[in-house]
């Protein structure tokens, strides 16, 4: 009796206990869901940022930084001019301005333009200089070439571009250096059938152009019969590749998990109990597998490829697009000396703000739905293009 006692006393204490553990749940919840349905509401227009309220605020206008945020919807942000050596060119919530450049003269640079609050100073190389780039937005300023002894100028030097030069008339560059043309050669084709040789054997001509068509008939059906053995290979591989596959039209997910994995049946029905078990088919054995297999993106695969679809001119405008703000973006700038590792940096904020956002804390793989918003961020820029190579790569439909 006395353990039945302790028996009924231990399930009363195990109904409290998970009782409390469910009251204690439910309070941990409550707060967060009421975060979420306090910040949720139709997006902002372009001009307008979002406050810690929740609250639509008007953006500082370019040449402006932000002082103080609007207390509530309706009311206007605080903004105030940037001081002299600073500017910001777009509109902004940011709280401080860019520093302007600053054009070298130790470098060979002069200034074409000062430096204003809504505008960065511009610079170009000086006269009997030019443009040497290291990358999109760095660069050093060379002396103009000259053009050397045997060489013609044909494009005279700009602070963009150096000088061209070619060689003079009769002669052709070898390693580097024009000399002078002795032999018949491609460049020195005037050394070849001069007239001389031609008009004392006259039937050479006729017998050289009789070699000629000759060589020119074979060359062209060698060009035709390897066009051919190009095209039945072709033909022949895309028929390999309609055959019956593991498609998301007509496949159940049964039938999927079969595609995944193959057996062997025994020959014997004697043999069932020893039957084979399945083998899973890897990456190597199967490089087509079907489409309803999972698709993983790593994040800075992902970006590195964005790097290289995108012109280095329009990788600020995505970033900011993708809601990368100026202060982020030039941390980003002072942290690495090289524009592409800088570049890489800011895509790295949006896919780790976008994990955080999605639950998935700072991972190494890309959430789907990032990767859907970058596809429409890359349209509506006209970067068609570039969207259409990232689904193929990922084998978006």
């Amino acid at each position: 009796m006395e353990g039945a006692g302790h028996r009924g006393g231990g399930r009363r204490w195990n109904k409290k206990a998970a009782v409390g553990t469910i009251l204690l749940l439910m309070c941990m919840f409550i707060p967060t869901l009421t975060l979420v349905q306090s910040t949720e509401g139709p997006a902002c227009p372009f001009w307008e940022y979002r406050n810690d309220n929740g609250d639509c605020c008007n953006k500082c206008n370019a040449g402006f930084k932000l002082v103080e945020k609007c207390p509530k919807e309706g009311h206007k942000s605080i903004c105030t001019p940037c001081p002299d050596g600073q500017f910001t060119d777009q509109m902004n919530y940011a709280n401080n301005c860019l520093r302007c450049r600053r054009c070298k003269a130790a470098k060979h640079e002069v200034e074409v333009s000062p430096c204003e609050t809504n505008k960065n100073r511009v610079c170009r190389c000086e006269t009997n200089y030019f443009k040497d780039e290291i990358d999109s937005e760095t660069y050093d300023c060379r002396r103009c070439s000259t053009c050397k002894q045997d060489e013609i100028e044909i494009e005279r030097c700009t602070p963009e571009k150096n000088t061209v030069c070619e060689c003079k008339e009769n002669y052709y560059r070898v390693k580097g250096k024009c000399e002078l043309c002795k032999n018949c050669t491609t460049e020195c084709r005037h050394h070849c059938l001069t007239p001389s040789v031609t008009a004392s054997k006259p039937g050479h001509e006729h017998l050289i152009n009789i070699i000629a068509a000759v060589a020119v008939g074979a060359v062209v059906m060698l060009v035709l019969g390897v066009l051919l053995t190009h095209l039945y290979t072709k033909w022949y591989t895309k028929k390999m590749l309609l055959k019956p596959s593991c498609q998301p039209s007509d496949m159940s997910p049964d039938s999927c998990e079969q595609a995944l994995f193959h057996s062997e049946e025994p020959s014997d029905s004697s043999m069932s109990n020893n039957a084979v078990p399945p083998t899973y088919v890897t990456e190597q054995e199967s490089p087509n597998l079907p489409d309803c297999i999972p698709l993983e993106i790593k994040t800075s695969e992902l970006i590195y490829t964005v790097l290289d679809l995108v012109p280095v001119p329009q990788r600020k405008q995505l970033v900011r697009s993708l809601g990368v703000n100026d202060i982020e973006i030039e941390q980003a700038e002072m942290d690495h000396k090289s524009c592409r590792e800088a570049h890489y940096q800011m895509l790295r904020v949006w896919a780790e703000k976008g994990s955080r956002a999605g639950g998935g804390g700072q991972g190494k793989m890309l959430h789907w739905p990032l990767l859907l918003e970058l596809l429409d961020e890359l349209r509506k820029m006209h970067l068609g293009r570039a969207a259409e190579e990232l689904e193929t790569k990922y084998s978006i439909q």
